[in-house]
């Protein structure tokens, strides 16, 4: 299966709280469609790992995208929000970033390289 790398899994920035998290709808949804998953969230790793079995959970962002296909931003922590696109497309296997938060804006992205997609935008990739 291809990697997907998901960057946060909390339900918001700044909690360990995964009550409504998006990831509890996601991640078993990109596993059952044969995706590997590598995920990494700053605080809400440990109460995530009890919900999501079979998740790769990983040290840092970067390693996080290591090999990765898609990345998937699902939670908008200040650290998705400056991500270093040229480190990105080094260690991504293709440069493709489904943005769940619209945490970056299209028409930068499209300057970037990547092939971007985010939620509620008109011209969507997907």
């Amino acid at each position: 299966g291809k990697i997907v790398a998901v960057l946060g899994v909390s339900f918001k920035p700044n909690t360990d709280d995964m009550r409504d998290s998006v990831a509890l709808d996601v991640i078993p949804a990109l596993q059952e469609a044969g995706a590997i998953v590598q995920a990494f969230d700053p605080v809400a790793m440990e109460e995530a790992a009890k919900l999501l079995p079979n998740v790769n959970w990983m040290k840092e962002t970067y390693e996080t995208l290591q090999d990765a296909s898609v990345a998937v931003i699902l939670t908008e922590w200040n650290e998705f929000r400056a991500l270093d696109f040229e480190q990105v497309k080094q260690v991504m296997k293709e440069p493709v970033l489904v943005d769940l938060r619209n945490v970056y804006k299209p028409e930068e992205m499209k300057k970037t390289g990547f092939a971007y997609s985010s939620i509620g935008r008109s011209k969507s990739v997907v």
